[in-house]
């Protein structure tokens, strides 16, 4: 059981924490995963342009967003091709006659 020394000292470090507007919490992940995930919270945790940009970099990572329709047309309309006077007919025969 922890002292109410200990008790008052967490309770202030938690204040202090909270002023600065950080929050304390819980992550699970694998053992190797430990440091990688350490830092990345430290950097976030510092304000400043770095770490705008690392943040904005994961969020677009790890975003959950429902894929964009209309991809396919996209990337036609961005063909070099696009504008390009091409005959695409093909000439319809109606084939040959095959006795049965």
């Amino acid at each position: 059981m922890s002292s109410s020394a200990q008790k008052k000292a967490i309770a202030a470090y938690r204040a202090r924490l909270a002023a600065r507007g950080v929050t304390r919490f819980e992550v699970m992940a694998p053992e190797t995963d430990r440091a990688l995930i350490r830092s990345l919270a430290r950097r976030l945790a510092e304000e400043g342009p770095q770490a705008d940009e690392l943040r904005e970099t994961l969020g677009t990572l790890v975003a959950e967003e429902e894929p964009k329709t209309g991809g396919i047309l996209a990337a036609l309309r961005r063909s070099p091709l696009v504008g390009a006077d091409l005959d695409l007919d093909r000439p319809r025969d109606e084939g040959r006659i095959v006795e049965l």
